[in-house]
């Protein structure tokens, strides 16, 4: 009896996580064929494509676990969503067009997190997802919106006008770079921990697991340099009047938060400077602008 209530109960988490993916593969099949239509060709729409394809008869078969399911679907989120913001950069962020496409954007990488605690309240969503997934759609929401800024900062007419939702895009991007570096506990070096030296060791114990959590950090500290530069402190009430560009609940209740960028930008800086002296030294990595942005926030503040 016991293991057909168990069963009863799996069937019936399959069954909601079918339920609920079953309308965002329909919203993800007509943002794919869009771009198709259009004679677009690429390698992550392919294997979007395939992905939606496999999520639909593995959905309509019924017999897969709903963590497969849900790490299938986001990956076909972040195969799609790379193609359109590839296309946004190649065209150098519209100004007319860029911050509806953006906030787009930002909502679709955000469905896998929401549809996780949509079928299942009860589960984190690392646990279904994974760290590396869901790493990868907060770093992907921090690029975009660094990336973006980056332009949106050389549009003085625009940044003039504009300048409360360029504080929350740097706000959110932030966040969400944070988010991502603060997702799996920095390891310290025991027994369960293989190092073969002591500059792994740091990096591990710093947090730092690859190329792309020390990008992070760069991203995070050069982000709060504009808002410094840009939008200067003291001016949370902008935020409050700002049109979000993320209004997506994304569990970690900070998007509506304003940032102390210089607090935040030089103990990111100073931890990648740090790092990249320290283990990093001698590979490649340049501390020289994140060196002439942390005497901005001293000198500033003096």
């Amino acid at each position: 009896m016991a293991e057909a209530g168990g069963a009863e109960a799996g069937g019936a988490e399959a069954g909601a996580a079918v339920s609920a993916l079953r309308p965002r593969l329909a919203a993800l099949g007509r943002r794919l064929a869009a771009p198709r239509a259009a004679g677009g060709d690429d390698t992550f729409l392919e294997k979007g494509s395939a992905a939606l394809d496999k999520l639909k008869d593995l959905c309509n078969e019924g017999k897969e676990h709903p963590s497969m399911l849900l790490q299938l679907y986001t990956q076909a989120v972040l195969d799609i969503t790379y193609f359109e913001e590839n296309q946004l950069v190649d065209e150098d962020f519209p100004e007319e067009s860029s911050v509806q496409k953006v906030k787009e954007l930002i909502c679709i990488l955000s469905e896998p997190e929401s549809l996780v605690r949509e079928y299942n309240r009860n589960e984190e969503p690392i646990n279904i997802l994974g760290a590396e997934l869901l790493e990868c759609l907060y770093w992907r929401k921090g690029a975009l919106l660094y990336m973006y800024c980056y332009t949106a900062k050389e549009r003085r007419e625009w940044l003039r006008e504009n300048i409360a939702i360029f504080k929350k895009c740097l706000n959110d991007g932030v966040h969400y770079l944070m988010k991502m570096l603060s997702l799996r506990c920095p390891r310290q070096l025991n027994e369960d921990v293989s190092c073969q030296d002591k500059d792994t060791a740091r990096l591990l114990s710093e947090g730092i697991f690859s190329d792309t959590h020390l990008l992070a950090m760069m991203y995070s500290g050069e982000m709060c340099y504009w808002g410094l530069q840009h939008c200067g402190e003291g001016k949370q009430e902008i935020l409050e009047t700002a049109d979000s560009v993320s209004n997506s609940d994304l569990g970690c209740g900070s998007q509506s938060v304003s940032l102390d960028f210089r607090e935040t930008g030089k103990n990111m800086l100073t931890k990648y400077v740090a790092v990249c002296e320290g283990p990093l030294n001698g590979q490649g990595w340049n501390t020289t602008t994140a060196k002439q942005m942390l005497c901005y926030f001293v000198k500033s503040h003096s």
